[in-house]
């Protein structure tokens, strides 16, 4: 997890909800590849069962329209170290740049979240910008250069868009 602390089932809904009407926000929600116990030919995107956690973006740097804070969880412990958040990061990213078009990123982690601060820097390249013994957190930044832009290319050079209707 990055910064956010967490919710229960109720909240995690009532909170989407609320996010479905902010412009400023943007949340995939990540899905489990096989539902539990089903077979692994069953991909109902709409099965609750396999939501697992969720990627976020905002924009509420008003100095820098263009920034975006990226936020994610996986909260289903079976799920966590298997690559998965680094997976929807990778995708979000994708998107945030090039259908919002991002030009910054930046996160703040709980300075003793080690998996999440690997995932950033040796993994997504961000750097360290400051740090708040304060609130206990890290900061990492990333300028979307044309470097950043090759990789993100082929992070996601397999991936396929679904539209979730509604």
């Amino acid at each position: 997890m990055t910064g956010s602390e967490p919710l229960s089932i109720d909240e995690e809904y009532a909170m989407q909800q609320s996010w479905r009407k902010d412009v400023d926000k943007c949340t995939f929600i990540v899905l489990a590849k096989e539902p539990p116990n089903l077979p692994s030919e069953s991909t109902d995107i709409y099965d609750n069962s396999r939501m697992i956690g969720d990627v976020n973006f905002y924009l509420n740097n008003t100095e820098n329209q263009h920034e975006a804070e990226l936020e994610v969880m996986i909260a289903e412990q079976s799920s966590t170290g298997k690559g998965i958040a680094t997976e929807v990061l990778k995708l979000m990213i994708d998107y945030a740049v090039n259908d919002i078009k991002v030009t910054d990123f930046v996160v703040r982690i709980k300075d003793n979240n080690a998996p999440s601060i690997h995932i950033f820097e040796k993994k997504l390249g961000f750097e360290e910008s400051e740090r708040s013994a304060v609130f206990r957190e890290v900061t990492l930044r990333r300028r979307v250069d044309n470097t950043f832009r090759a990789a993100i290319n082929q992070w996601t050079a397999y991936a396929t868009r679904v539209e979730y209707a509604i």
